[in-house]
């Protein structure tokens, strides 16, 4: 919505939390949030200086602080093109990355999707996090640690990991890029199941072992399932292979009796849906429902991979704070989303409106 800068206009601004776009005469226009937007508002009428030059304001208002930030980042990017990620201070989460386009691949940490694409595994709350998953995860693999691009001969002098037979070593010519690959094959199917595809295996192996009264197998093979759940349990929350990472962020709308889902598909942000609890003809209308049209309506629109990893930065940031206002809903399956939980989710969120 657009106002003037005057008192008597302002005077008719609800005094709630909105994003809120002050276009001046000369120079950029102001871009800026607030919790109180009528207070604001009249802070910057009674400044002489800023009534006098400015034009106009417009304002959104804002259910969640995910919202907030999500059209204060749209703003920004139409008004400051050159800037804008300085201006909101977006900071990208950290990734553990495959370098599958290599001959032998290793894994690294990024905080930036390359246009070539690749298997990128988080986002993770912190760069720390990320690093010490990294270490615990090849522990379970031969997957080479050197940064080195390889050209291997039998006299390349190797590392510690290969000694310690935690490596296949490739740069000494041990095995081929085919065999490495398939090490490497593993290591990314690890990860796409969030370890499930050691765990059961492993859990099979060791039942069939203990059966059989090999227990001295049994206890090997239980300590194997140990360290694959220590390693499954140093994911963030929000850990997943990016191009299966899909969710549903809950949060309240400034509509009333209503409620805003924003939808993520394979790691790209969607539209926002809002959803409303009024009656229809008198009579309401199924939350099941009404979660399965917005669902269907939300798209499935993939974005450039900068814009796709500033939205998810936008997300983690949100979802990672301490000042998180909703609930995030995440599911491994497009085809058979978590309907019930989501509803509850639904539920939980509105009620703390009402």
């Amino acid at each position: 919505m657009e106002v003037t800068l005057d008192e008597r206009a302002i005077a008719e601004v609800p005094d709630r939390p909105a994003v809120f776009l002050l276009t001046v005469k000369d120079g950029e226009p102001y871009l800026a949030r607030t919790r109180v937007l009528r207070r604001r508002l009249l802070r910057l009428c009674r400044m002489e200086k800023v009534r006098d030059s400015a034009l106009s304001v417009e304002y959104w208002p804002s259910g969640s602080t995910l919202e907030s930030q999500v059209t204060m980042y749209e703003l920004a990017r139409r008004y400051f093109p050159d800037h804008y990620a300085d201006f909101m201070h977006l900071r990208m989460p950290p990734y553990v990355r495959l370098l599958l386009a290599n001959e032998y691949p290793r894994s690294h940490i990024t905080s930036h999707f390359g246009r070539q694409g690749g298997f990128y595994f988080g986002p993770f709350r912190s760069r720390a996090s990320a690093e010490r998953f990294e270490s615990h995860f090849l522990d379970l693999f031969q997957m080479r640690r050197c940064l080195e691009d390889l050209t291997p001969f039998p006299d390349h002098p190797g590392c510690l990991y290969g000694e310690m037979a935690m490596c296949l070593r490739p740069c000494q010519g041990v095995v081929g890029p085919d065999e490495y690959r398939h090490e490497v094959n593993r290591a990314a199917e690890f990860l796409s199941t969030g370890g499930l595809s050691l765990l059961n295996p492993a859990i099979s192996t060791r039942d069939r072992y203990s059966e059989e009264m090999d227990f001295e197998q049994a206890a090997r093979q239980h300590k194997r399932i140990e360290k694959i759940e220590e390693v499954r349990e140093l994911r963030d929350e929000m850990v997943r292979q990016v191009d299966r990472l899909h969710g549903v962020a809950v949060t309240q709308s400034a509509a009333p009796n209503s409620i805003e889902l924003s939808f993520v598909r394979g790691g790209h942000w969607q539209e926002t849906r809002r959803v409303s609890f009024d009656l229809v003809d008198g009579k309401p209308v199924s939350l099941d429902q009404k979660l399965r049209e917005a669902m269907i309506q939300s798209g499935a629109r993939e974005r450039e991979p900068k814009e796709r990893q500033e939205y998810l930065a936008i997300l983690s940031r949100w979802f990672y704070s301490s000042w998180r206002d909703g609930e995030l809903v995440l599911f491994d399956s497009l085809e058979n989303p978590p309907y019930r939980k989501l509803v509850h989710a639904i539920s939980r969120v509105h009620r703390s409106v009402v």
